[in-house]
């Protein structure tokens, strides 16, 4: 019926289940003059008498019998339609796939530990870590990825952005590269090396190089790489300088075939974001996903934050 009060249900629902128009009044925090009316209502709409008169108490008729599962279950799936999203929201039982953008240093150091919280809370819940070739927003706002994990870029006025740690960059050396021995690392020894430099774009130049530049340096740039892993493996097996992101290199000290260490210049620190579009800010499953990539990520923050401080104190 297209004038149907749909609020008859939940009257109707605790009519059957008390079978008591006084306590479905009570219930219903009504008179149990309005809940005879109401009753009286119902009657008319359904064309049974639902509930009548049995001595002092009252039976349901056999529709109304009939009727009692399926109006209890309309009731309680119109109240969970009702309810906030996350109010039902188990991640136990979703299943759902996440594409995550994010660069391989971020991937090597942090996708192990999502990957095992993830499957530990959420079973039936998939992570599919896409390249990241630029900072470009257009996958955000398309749908074609959920996450974005990076350094800031451009990412447009709409766009969620939280941070997540802070890094910074460290040199990496071969075992016995002779930066290590005990003449010292100084700038002038830092620039006066071969480098291998880790470019998406191809670009040999960065903020380290602002930094020498600063104190009259220059360092050359014998090959340019898209990944930290390939610099790495350079810096392995040759004599070239790698600059690597610190928490991309701790998850490698297991290979036992490099050494890192701080620059020897001052350089800004990078902060690390995750940014999502804002039609899935109040998404349940988005909303847990950025709040598991925060966790496994803020002990970094924390860890930097405090050699930060320490270095200031000194």
């Amino acid at each position: 019926m297209p004038d149907a009060d749909l609020n008859l249900l939940t009257a109707l629902n605790a009519l059957l289940s008390e079978g008591n128009v006084a306590k479905a009044a009570e219930r219903m925090g009504l008179s149990e003059s309005a809940m005879s009316r109401t009753l009286a209502r119902l009657r008319e709409a359904t064309g049974d008498q639902l509930l009548v008169r049995a001595g002092r108490a009252m039976v349901p008729t056999p529709h109304a019998q009939s009727l009692r599962d399926r109006v209890k279950e309309l009731v309680q799936e119109s109240h969970a339609v009702l309810q906030p999203a996350s109010a039902s929201f188990d991640p136990r039982t979703l299943q759902r796939l996440f594409t995550v953008r994010a660069n391989d240093g971020f991937i090597e150091a942090f996708a192990h530990q999502l990957v095992a919280r993830i499957a530990q809370e959420a079973p039936g819940v998939r992570l599919r870590f896409a390249p990241k070739p630029d900072k470009d927003v257009r996958p955000l706002r398309e749908g074609l990825i959920d996450l974005d994990v990076g350094v800031l870029g451009d990412s447009g006025p709409e766009v969620r952005i939280q941070a997540l740690y802070r890094d910074r960059f460290v040199a990496a050396v071969r075992q016995g590269h002779p930066l290590l021995t005990e003449a010292g690392l100084t700038p002038q020894r830092y620039a006066a090396c071969d480098h291998v430099v880790t470019s998406r774009h191809g670009r040999s130049a960065g903020p380290v190089d602002d930094a020498l530049a600063a104190m009259g340096l220059v360092r050359h740039a014998a090959v340019v790489v898209p990944s930290f892993s390939t610099a790495l493996s350079i810096a392995a097996e040759t004599d070239l300088v790698a600059l690597i992101p610190s928490s991309y290199f701790e998850h490698l000290r297991a290979r036992g075939t490099l050494c890192s260490f701080a620059l020897p210049m001052p350089t800004d620190q990078i902060t690390v974001s995750q940014m999502w579009h804002p039609r899935l800010d109040r998404d349940p499953a988005h909303k847990w996903l950025r709040g598991i990539v925060l966790e496994v990520c803020r002990p970094k923050w924390a860890e930097v934050t405090a050699e930060a401080n320490t270095k200031a104190d000194e």
